[in-house]
């Protein structure tokens, strides 16, 4: 059973499309399940989040968590941006499923992945930031619902 923002979410997406020339775009996927999430960032001079879109192939709840992922990071700083983990994207939403759990583990790390290819494009450092992962799997997910 979905709650109502999750539906909301899935119905009518936040942020949905590409950004030209965007700042960083991070492209993640679950082979399992066949979801995959691209997100797109227009990070300014200081540091901020102007902009962010996205593109999700996979089921209600991946466009769910894109949608709302790119809610909670828009207006946000570099560092912000990389505190929002896949219990806040799910908080936000007021739960998911545990079968849809890795959903919002994607959108946690297309976030990571976009901040990596931003920090790649502009030869800086983000502490904290590690390696995006190319394919995340359920076996992953460490935060149960």
């Amino acid at each position: 059973m979905y709650s109502e923002k999750v539906m909301d979410h899935f119905t009518n997406p936040r942020n949905v499309g590409e950004i030209e020339n965007a700042s960083g775009v991070g492209t993640v996927g679950n082979a399992k399940c066949g979801d995959i999430m691209r997100i797109y960032l227009d990070i300014d001079e200081e540091g901020i989040i102007n902009d962010v879109k996205f593109k999700t192939f996979g089921c209600g709840a991946a466009v769910a968590t894109s949608s709302m992922a790119t809610e909670l990071v828009k207006g946000k700083n570099i560092n912000e941006a990389l505190k929002i983990t896949n219990k806040a994207v799910m908080d936000a939403l007021d739960g998911l499923p545990a079968v849809k759990v890795h959903c919002s583990l994607l959108a946690e790390e297309a976030i990571h992945a976009a901040l990596w290819d931003y920090a790649e494009k502009n030869n800086i450092v983000i502490d904290g930031l590690e390696k995006p992962k190319s394919d995340i799997g359920e076996e992953e997910v460490t935060e149960e619902y």
